[in-house]
């Protein structure tokens, strides 16, 4: 018995592993990889010409982003950065490139997904021979991957790969998310989870009863809309971004824009933060221009909080926040935006801010009821349709 033990454990050792079968890739996916192929192909092929490798990054700075007055969205220029790999001072770049490269394709050919923070945890060891490690910390890690974007003309999700999910949402609105259905009107008091991964190959629409979205800044107002069913007593879909909004939120948003042509309202606090996310969601962002065609939604509307609500809305003087210097440098930063120098509105708005002195939260509007901002405010402003463009 013993002997025929022994054999079974010799033949499990000895056994090959069965393969697994390859991954079934998507369309997407494919022009992807190949793309990942073309880049190593490439530095393939200038070694065996004896010639020093390299890259050219187009270059992710204010320098060479510009507005596009047509499309009405930022867009990154025709700047780049070229890295070399016999460059000293660029060779560490230009490896850990690749190894972002090459870690992706590893995601890609195995259909799996990982956080950028995996990612930093699968590419991360000691150089062999040295002491050398191939990245120090995840800081070092993050901008080399957003160089792989933009240098592969790739979304962070199209390399596999998802950022921290903040965004929640709520409203008549049936989806399927990797083939489990979803009715986004029976989740609960907590909502449904917006996923970094929001492509159509992930989430696809099922069935929308909504008239609009309204994108609100922080979970706390979001809850309140929620509690009070705001969106199932005027139809529509409720979304928070948990502040500045993820990636995941802001590509949702922007499809639900243009393939249920819903109008995106935004109800943000009046502070120079509320409004650079508005001009985030609106115009898209600086570091990610080249992503703006798909993430920017130049029709988004401007809801409130505004400046004049203190005194429309009979505010107690107990609810400012006095403005610092910070805040007033920022704002002033934002009125040169191209996208709203022009705006005379916009450019009135900053400038009555600036002279109240104070910033005002969305929360300051429960000093009037706590159920104030969903019963009165914002119907009243939809009704009106007063909002800043």
């Amino acid at each position: 018995m013993a002997k025929k033990t022994a054999a079974r454990r010799n033949v499990a050792k000895t056994a090959p592993a069965t393969p697994k079968p390859a991954a079934k890739l998507s369309e997407r996916d494919k022009r992807t990889l190949q793309q990942l192929v073309n880049l190593a192909d490439a530095v393939a092929a200038a070694a065996e010409k004896h010639r020093d490798p390299h890259m050219d990054i187009p270059t992710r700075a204010l320098s060479n982003v510009r507005y596009n007055t047509a499309k009405r969205f930022i867009e990154m220029g025709k700047k780049t950065n070229r890295r070399q790999l016999f460059n000293l001072s660029q060779a560490k770049s230009f490896m850990q490139t690749m190894l972002v490269a090459s870690g992706a394709k590893q995601l890609i050919e195995q259909d799996k997904t990982t956080s950028i923070r995996g990612l930093y945890y699968l590419l991360k060891h000691t150089i062999e021979g040295t002491k050398e490690e191939t990245f120090a910390d995840q800081a070092e890690c993050d901008p080399v991957i957003e160089d792989a974007e933009v240098l592969l003309n790739s979304l962070r999700e199209e390399l596999h790969l998802y950022a921290q999910t903040k965004g929640v949402m709520v409203g008549p609105l049936v989806l399927e998310d990797h083939g489990d259905e979803i009715d986004c009107s029976r989740m609960g008091s907590g909502g449904y989870g917006i996923p970094s991964i929001v492509e159509p190959h992930a989430i696809q629409f099922k069935q929308c009863k909504a008239r609009f979205v309204l994108h609100v800044e922080k979970d706390t107002v979001w809850q309140r809309f929620n509690e009070d069913k705001f969106w199932r007593t005027h139809d529509c879909i409720l979304t928070h971004g948990g502040g500045q909004p993820p990636r995941g939120v802001r590509r949702l948003l922007h499809r639900m824009h243009n393939e249920l042509k819903l109008p995106i309202y935004c109800l943000l606090d009046n502070d120079p933060w509320g409004y650079y996310i508005y001009s985030v969601i609106k115009q898209g962002s600086i570091n990610l221009a080249y992503e703006s065609q798909r993430m920017a939604i130049p029709d988004a509307k401007f809801l409130g909080l505004r400046s004049a609500d203190f005194h429309r809305c009979n505010l107690s003087d107990s609810v400012k926040i006095d403005l610092s210097d910070q805040d007033r440098k920022r704002a002033k930063q934002i009125a040169n935006y191209p996208w709203f120098a022009k705006k005379k509105a916009w450019q009135k708005e900053i400038q009555q801010m600036l002279e109240n002195g104070f910033k005002l939260e969305v929360e300051a509007l429960i000093s009037r009821n706590i159920s104030y901002v969903t019963e009165e405010y914002t119907p009243a402003r939809l009704a009106e349709q007063d909002w800043l463009d």
